[in-house]
């Protein structure tokens, strides 16, 4: 079996000996597993989010870009409607029939979400089918980096490949994701996950326009401005608590509807301020004007980036990470408040930057629980893995690039 070629791994992940590693691993468990002789080789990876935290939802701005962790399948249709999917280091194979998506339980799980996407797929107008695929991960789960969205990029992206003749776009796949998680798994997530892994690269999205997000591409490192990005996991989860990260957006709506709007991108912060007492909701009040200001700092970003200004790019992260902490409060969850991984982290990390004077970090994705964002000078990122690792451990720490690729068959 033929794995993708030297000249494609190198395009994808800038190299081509560790990653033709993995996809021959993948390549030998796929023929292993499923018997197929052949198989086609595809990639989705996680995203990181630079500044818009909890915007999209709203019909927000956000700058993120894809990662190089990535989702990775070997993949050929069955002939059949039923999908097979072996996911490395999970002992339960996931089977959908796609004849028979009704008997699906509409719960947390990746049975339902991949249901979901099959379902919302049709919906939207595309066809699908059977398939089986064998698929590995080095994408964080449960910690904001996105390891759902990834998969749900990969799986699009099998499912154009094979059934669809490339006609599906980067908003049709974040439709399809978002659909499946609004009504499989009850959650309220927008579309800016899956776009990020989608497209690929820093890029800069602009949800206001609802199903069909405009998104433009940007020319940004920040390995060329002399910093490293550093993500690192503070040791829980967020997937027990869907319950808080859909109260974001439920009360950014619920502040809007007072304010005569569905959406807070389709007012402003005038208007907000205009009718504060009007609103019962303090944190919904709270959470409001972070999005206005988020919206405001992701424009500024823009012009930074366009201008090459890395300082400014530096001062809105960490004012955007401060927003996040203390007005739209999802750096920790109030099921049980005693517990702070994000917050300790984050102190833990800024007594680093105080003392090298340089750098600045925030809570990152979804919070309440999950990873923390940082952005180290090149000289001290060494130094700053060795140091939070003794809080977190080594496993938790991942110095990282932005991945010019978003999810593709290679």
């Amino acid at each position: 079996m033929n794995i993708p070629s030297s000249e494609r791994l190198e395009k994808v992940y800038g190299e081509s000996a560790k990653s033709a590693e993995r996809f021959q691993a993948l390549a030998e468990n796929f023929q292993k597993k499923y018997g197929h002789d052949e198989a086609e080789f595809f990639s989705a990876p996680g995203r990181t989010e630079i500044i818009g935290n909890h915007t999209d939802h709203n019909g927000g701005k956000v700058i993120a870009g894809s990662i190089d962790l990535d989702t990775i399948g070997a993949a050929q249709p069955n002939n059949s409607s039923v999908i097979h999917i072996t996911s490395e280091g999970y002992n339960k194979e996931i089977v959908v029939d796609i004849a028979k998506l009704d008997s699906v339980a509409k719960v947390s799980g990746t049975e339902a979400l991949l249901a979901g996407m099959m379902e919302g797929a049709q919906k939207f107008g595309f066809k699908v089918g059977g398939f089986d695929a064998y698929v590995s991960t080095n994408v964080i789960a449960a910690a904001g980096v996105s390891s759902s969205a990834s998969f749900e990029m990969l799986v699009c992206t099998i499912v154009n490949h094979f059934f669809n003749d490339g006609a599906m776009t980067c908003a049709d796949y974040a439709k399809i994701g978002k659909y499946s998680e609004n009504v499989y798994w009850n959650k309220a997530s927008g579309m800016m996950d899956q776009m990020a892994c989608a497209v690929g690269g820093p890029v800069l999205f602009d949800f206001s326009n609802g199903s069909q997000p405009e998104y433009t591409p940007l020319s940004f490192s920040f390995e060329k401005k002399g910093y490293r990005l550093v993500i690192v996991n503070t040791g829980k989860g967020h997937a027990d608590l869907s319950e808080e990260y859909s109260g974001i957006p439920n009360e950014m709506k619920e502040a809007a509807k007072v304010l005569g709007v569905e959406l807070l991108c389709e007012t402003n912060l005038d208007n907000l301020l205009a009718h504060v007492n009007d609103i019962p909701n303090d944190r919904a009040v709270l959470r409001a004007i972070h999005f206005f200001e988020e919206n405001r700092r992701v424009d500024e970003m823009a012009a930074a980036i366009e201008a090459d200004d890395i300082d400014t790019v530096l001062r809105l992260v960490n004012e955007s990470g401060t927003s996040s902490w203390e007005l739209l409060q999802n750096c920790y969850s109030l099921q049980n408040c005693r517990e702070q991984k994000i917050t300790l982290t984050l102190a833990l990390t800024e007594l680093f930057l105080k003392k090298i004077k340089d750098g600045v970090c925030r809570v990152h994705g979804g919070g309440f629980a999950g990873v923390i964002m940082c952005l180290v000078p090149l000289a001290e990122a060494d130094n700053y893995v060795n140091y939070i690792a003794k809080y977190v451990g080594d496993s938790n720490v991942y110095p990282m690039n932005i991945r010019a690729v978003g999810a593709v068959r290679i």
